[in-house]
C-alpha cells in the first residue's frame, strides 16, 4: 500500500479495518517511520516494527501472554516486548528471597508505541510524540537501516563463529 501524503503529526491511514484483521500484521512507513500495525485478540495495537535490542523485524514474531502482559517475542533473539505499553520483559528470580521462585520483571520502556483509532471502518496511526529517546529508535529512518545491518552482519559473524 502506497503511503499517501498526509500531515505530519497527524492521524495516517493505514487501511480499512477488515483488510488489517485479515492480515494481523501489517508493515507501514508514516513520516519516515517503519511502524508494525498488529490486530489481536480483537484489538489493533502499533509500534515501531524493529526489535529495541538488535534491530529484528517484529512483524513474524509470535504473540503471548506473559504475566498478564500480551507481549510479541522478536523471531531475532526472543526478546519479549509488551504490546500496550512497548516494556521490555524477562524472566529472573530475586536472589534475596529465601526459595528464589523465577517471575517477570520490566526492563521498561523500551520500544516505541503508537495510537490506532478506527473510524467508520477507516484505520489510522497517530505517531508518538514522546520526545524522549526510546531504545527502538536506534533502529529508524536512514541511520537506522545502517545500524540494522551492522547488527545482522555481527549476528552473521557469530554463527559462522560458532
Amino acid at each position: 500500500m502506497a503511503e499517501k501524503e498526509q500531515p505530519k503529526g497527524g492521524l495516517h491511514f493505514v487501511g480499512k479495518k477488515n483488510e488489517l484483521i485479515e492480515e494481523k500484521r501489517s508493515f507501514r512507513t508514516l513520516e519516515g517511520r517503519d511502524v508494525l500495525i498488529i490486530y489481536h485478540q480483537g484489538v489493533f495495537h502499533a509500534m515501531d516494527s524493529y526489535c529495541y535490542h538488535a534491530g529484528g523485524m517484529l512483524q513474524n514474531g509470535d504473540i503471548e501472554e506473559l504475566d498478564g502482559k500480551l507481549c510479541i517475542i522478536c523471531p531475532k533473539h526472543k526478546y519479549k516486548i509488551s504490546l500496550a505499553e512497548g516494556e521490555g520483559l524477562y524472566k529472573g528470580t530475586d536472589p534475596t528471597e529465601k526459595r528464589p521462585v523465577p517471575r517477570w520483571y520490566s526492563k521498561g520502556v523500551k520500544q516505541r508505541i503508537h495510537t490506532v483509532t478506527e473510524t467508520n471502518g477507516d484505520v489510522y496511526v497517530k505517531l508518538s510524540e514522546d520526545q524522549n529517546w526510546i531504545e527502538s529508535d536506534y533502529f529508524q529512518g536512514e541511520k537506522g537501516k545502517v545500524a540494522r545491518a551492522t547488527a545482522a552482519l555481527k549476528d552473521s559473524n557469530k554463527s559462522i563463529a560458532s
